[in-house]
């Protein structure tokens, strides 16, 4: 029941950040810098805390009396994991919602999922899983089979990507230009570094696991044989953000400069209201990814199997929204079952990740 419940919220927080992007579609006369940046500061500086303090009484004073090291390196990470997050909106853009998050959270849960158990083979903490321990486990070799599979579903969108290049590179304006900013090579460019550096953020929670222990000992001290503390990563979530904040602020403040887009925030000229409400829900649908993330954690653990269901959920819901919105309209059938196949792909690596976690003693 606990796998159970814990699949439940991976899928919440999944279709959350599977659907982020959707607001920002409906925001007008703004340069991307300057929504994705609004739509940050709540992702980052406005959410997170406001989540940490109805979830986690007196949540500051953990960060407070904290390590600093254990603060710097949550926060680093949290960096690196920012420069992914730009590159994720970028890819979103050249690659669209269908393609462009299949392949980078692809990565993303690859790395996510297997470098830390790889960390935990020279570094062993009780309660973590190490590579050692999916290898010489039944239940660890299933979930590695989920990755394994999970691969292979990337492979096939990339592939269903290159193919849909070609069927639209035909497709024009008529004034000649694109009708669509699709563009493989410098999609996948970015996708590739923003699906390597995204996974930093799982690094960043297993950084500050000491906060997120203090907030459930806490919690269990005042609700005594109630379990785990369903949100105990949110205090560690302010620090890991505030890295994210540092990074994406520094790059949309310096296009907002270098493409004299300043005035998009004053501009009336567009809908500035709606535009405001538009980032403002972007963002805030964002958090909840990972606020559902750590109740699904609580229930399954901080191993491969919570960071793989909630990539491949996101990757999922993705999808959809990207047969909604007609992103692959004008490909050929061939293209079109290309890219059901890998999503189907990445289905059953849901179901095998899902099926190994509940082998787990």
């Amino acid at each position: 029941m606990q796998a159970l419940f814990g699949i439940i919220f991976h899928f919440i927080g999944g279709s959350a950040s599977g659907s982020f992007y959707i607001p920002y579609k409906k925001v007008k006369g703004w340069a991307w810098e300057s929504y994705w940046i609004i739509g940050g500061l709540f992702s980052w500086l406005i959410v997170p805390p406001l989540a940490a303090y109805l979830t986690i009484p007196n949540f500051s004073e953990i960060i407070r009396h904290t390590n600093g090291h254990i603060l710097l390196l949550t926060y680093f990470f949290g960096v690196l994991w920012g420069i992914g997050g730009l590159t994720y909106g970028l890819g979103v853009r050249y690659l669209g919602v269908s393609l462009g998050s299949s392949i980078i959270l692809g990565l993303c849960s690859v790395f996510g999922a297997l470098i830390p158990s790889f960390y935990y083979d020279f570094h062993p903490v009780v309660g973590k899983d190490s590579f050692a321990d999916l290898l010489n486990n039944p239940w660890g070799q299933v979930v590695l089979t989920g990755i394994v599979v999970c691969i292979l579903g990337i492979i096939i969108c990339g592939k269903a990507g290159m193919m849909k290049e070609k069927d639209v590179s035909f497709v024009q304006r008529n004034d000649g230009t694109p009708r669509t900013e699709f563009k493989i090579g410098l999609g996948l460019t970015v996708s590739i570094i923003s699906g390597i550096l995204s996974a930093c953020f799982a690094f960043g929670i297993d950084a500050g696991k000491d906060m997120a222990i203090e907030a459930n000992l806490i919690w269990k001290t005042l609700h005594p044989a109630s379990g785990e503390f369903l949100f105990q990563n949110n205090v560690t979530y302010v620090v890991i953000l505030w890295g994210g904040l540092t990074t994406n602020l520094c790059w949309c403040m310096l296009l907002n400069a270098r493409n004299k887009t300043f005035g998009n925030y004053t501009d009336k000229n567009a809908p500035l209201l709606k535009n405001y409400i538009f980032s403002a829900l972007a963002g805030t649908i964002w958090f909840l990814q990972f606020f559902f993330y750590g109740m699904g954690e609580s229930k399954l653990g901080n191993g491969p199997s919570s960071w793989i269901l909630h990539m491949a959920f996101i990757i999922l819901v993705a999808n959809m929204w990207g047969l909604a919105l007609k992103e692959w309209k004008g490909v050929s059938r061939k293209t079109f079952r290309t890219v059901m196949a890998g999503i189907a792909v990445i289905i059953l690596s849901i179901l095998i990740v899902g099926y190994g976690n509940s082998l787990k003693p």
